[in-house]
């Protein structure tokens, strides 16, 4: 075997901003078909979730001030796994050229003879202050912008920076990482002729739910009136006036909402986005995790029957929808294989999963309950029928005891089990424990009650949230549990949750 086939490559994807929607479409692929990826403390922790389940991730940034790892240990990382074979994703903020010390990683691969592709990346000069209704150039105020950063190598005598010659140049400064530098900037920009009353606007955690923006002149930023704190982008320039008009981001309807998810991960992520489409800050806590069952003889055995010995199928849960249905795919190769047997669901968002796979739904309750499926149907459609109950093995008894005293033959069909949620490769806990939140939302029974084994308080002075439950069951489990419920979702659903939240949050003084 050659050489060539023996060695991996590495990908120096950027990242983006923040915002895990700005990542590039070949940045995900990568990190879908990842060996191995290294990502900094800026990269959006929705992407390493991203990431090949079986990849080994390895965290490359600064914690708390502390760096995991040195520059050349990162190039010696890069180098050794590549030449392993693997195929490597390093993973950087931003752009990977641009501020981001990707081109010290290329010269560091071509040396070692690694073979090296550049993924750019939308960096934050130009995306967050877009996000805070900045134009960078416009007609008649701008036509140039300047990217400089605030932070350079800590061992060189002196800046390279020409300050003051920068502060004699017209149109837009943007300056990355400079933070902690602006009142020292902002005085050597005024020393090269820039004017006292030039806008400044600092822009923290630009892209994300909780961006803030502060704004003021040049004058107060040199006077050290501002309070910058990384990460921050800082914009100079006449076009920051233009936020008063153009700031889109902070009027959307949950702009500055901190929220908790506690879904499993795969379904917290897609209420997560739909949530920061909406302008959330969303720390997704997912307490339980879904474990399928063994599917054997048994189980292949019922999927084979299911058009000949039964006339409903009932599903209770987006979850089991899923897997009942990739299984009897599986099993048959072909889902007409389940016949004129017809399909139930509890909620839209089941219903929605079984349409995904081109079935129609005959019956779904208007209150999203399992009490209010069985009520769905008639004594006469009952009494002799065969239904077959497919679903968790939390499931609710009353629904299968309330068939079988109408006459119905029940075969229920455990697909999965849940269990407490140990893993929190996001950090979300730890910001919830620093932070605090305003809502945390709940969608079952079991979410409630592994929540409260997690037992997560934040810190004295942190936002304490309201608790909004998805219907009646989970609010009579929050409630035993000792856990107020703020609001309780008219339409059972989590359609019915979200609408709970925005109507909340519209009534907050």
């Amino acid at each position: 075997m050659s050489l060539c086939q023996l060695q991996g490559k590495v990908y120096l994807v950027g990242a983006g901003p923040g915002d895990p929607g700005l990542l590039t479409l070949r940045g995900r692929e990568l990190l879908a078909e990842a060996d191995c990826v290294l990502y900094d403390a800026l990269c959006s922790p929705e992407l390493v979730q991203w990431t090949n389940p079986k990849a080994q991730k390895i965290f490359v940034g600064k914690s708390s001030g502390r760096q995991a790892f040195s520059q050349k240990e990162i190039e010696a990382l890069l180098v050794r796994h590549a030449q392993a074979g693997a195929r490597v994703v390093r993973l950087k903020g931003g752009d990977p050229f641009l501020f981001g010390r990707g081109g010290e990683e290329g010269q560091a691969l071509e040396a070692a003879g690694i073979p090296f592709e550049v993924v750019p990346g939308v960096t934050s000069a130009l995306a967050v202050p877009a996000y805070a209704g900045i134009p960078l150039t416009h007609r008649g105020i701008a036509s140039e912008v300047t990217i400089a950063t605030g932070h350079e190598d800590p061992t060189k005598p002196e800046t390279s920076v020409d300050w003051a010659a920068l502060g004699g140049l017209a149109g837009t400064k943007v300056i990355l990482m400079g933070a902690e530098r602006l009142a020292d900037i902002s005085r050597r920009l005024l020393d090269g002729g820039e004017r006292e009353q030039c806008p400044v606007a600092v822009i923290r955690w630009g892209t994300l739910g909780k961006q803030e923006v502060r704004e003021g002149t040049l004058r107060e930023a040199a006077s050290g009136a501002f309070c910058a704190e990384a990460p921050s982008v800082i914009v100079i320039g006449e076009v920051v006036k233009l936020r008063r008009r153009l700031s889109w981001r902070e009027g959307l309807p949950l702009f500055g909402e901190r929220i908790v998810l506690t879904r499993t991960r795969s379904e917290s992520s897609r209420l997560g986005k739909r949530l920061r489409d909406l302008g959330a800050d969303v720390l997704e806590i997912p307490t339980i995790r879904i474990v399928p069952r063994a599917f054997g003889d048994r189980e292949r055995h019922l999927v084979r029957r299911l058009a000949s010995d039964f006339a409903w199928i009932l599903l209770t849960s987006p979850a089991g929808a899923e897997l009942f249905l990739r299984q009897v795919l599986e099993t048959t190769g072909d889902l007409r294989a389940l016949g004129s047997v017809r399909l139930a669901a509890v909620g839209s968002g089941t219903a929605e999963v079984v349409r995904r796979f081109h079935l129609s739904v005959e019956r779904v309750p208007e209150s999203y309950t399992t009490a209010a499926l069985a009520g769905c149907f008639s004594a006469e459609e009952v009494s002799g029928s065969r239904f077959c109950l497919a679903r968790s093995a939390l499931g609710n008894p009353d629904l299968p005891e309330t068939l079988r005293r109408l006459g119905a033959q029940v075969e229920e069909w455990v697909l999965y089990d849940t269990e407490p949620e140990t893993g929190d490769p996001a950090g979300a806990r730890d910001r919830f424990l620093e932070e605090g939140a305003h809502w945390i939302l709940f969608a079952s029974s079991s979410a409630a009650e592994n929540w409260q084994k997690l037992r997560l308080h934040p810190r004295k002075g942190a936002a304490l949230p309201r608790v909004l439950s998805i219907g009646p069951m989970t609010t009579r489990a929050l409630e035993q549990l000792g856990i107020a419920v703020a609001a309780e979702a008219e339409n059972h659903s989590v359609d019915g949750l979200v609408a709970c939240l925005l109507d909340h949050v519209w009534k907050e003084p």
